[in-house]
């Protein structure tokens, strides 16, 4: 699948201007909670609502079937976490949900995991939720400003709170590695 012509660049602009709603630097860490909370949307460990064991128990089941969704209860919207994923999934998991709700998804198709049926978006729109929330997260001129720093994937996770995964697909699919090798190769000949 590839993303609607244009979708890259309107992400990246709209990374830009929620980054500078909130305050963040350009090249500063994004909280999820700040982003949530300033789209008045609730952040719910799942453990809160169901036992901890069920939620390990669907896990030895089905590993990854539940990372984190979203609900809309009474016009209130919740995105509920899974607690036993890491923390930089966590949060790559919660921006891909808040994503969903910044590009109005609808839940229009049906699923059924261990038997049990739910509604989620179309693959096209789950493409653009993790497009989306990978930039928010890890917008383009922190990925470069990172790579000037000569910073690779694992140091972008660490100090960005993101997955080494994240950090990588942003990092490869941005080209900011082969725009910091150009600029450097062109600086020294000159």
């Amino acid at each position: 699948m590839t993303l609607p012509r244009g979708f890259k660049a309107n992400a990246e602009r709209q990374a830009a201007r929620l980054r500078a709603e909130l305050g963040i630097a350009e090249y500063g860490r994004l909280r999820v909670e700040l982003l949530a909370d300033h789209l008045g949307v609730r952040i719910v460990s799942a453990d809160r609502l169901v036992a901890l064991e069920r939620l390990e128990e669907l896990e030895r089941l089905q590993a990854y079937a539940f990372s984190a969704a979203t609900f809309e209860i009474s016009g209130n919207s919740y995105v509920v976490t899974n607690p036993l994923r890491s923390e930089g999934r966590q949060a790559s998991d919660i921006a891909h949900e808040l994503s969903h709700l910044l590009l109005e998804h609808e839940l229009t198709e049906i699923r059924e995991v261990n038997g049990v049926p739910f509604r989620t978006c179309r693959p096209e729109q789950e493409e653009e939720a993790t497009a989306l929330g990978g930039t928010l997260m890890l917008p383009r001129p922190l990925l470069l400003g990172a790579v000037r720093r000569g910073w690779g994937p694992v140091e972008i996770a660490e100090e960005y709170g993101v997955t080494e995964e994240m950090a990588r697909f942003r990092y490869n699919t941005t080209g900011v590695a082969k725009q910091v090798r150009r600029g450097s190769s062109g600086r020294s000949s000159a």
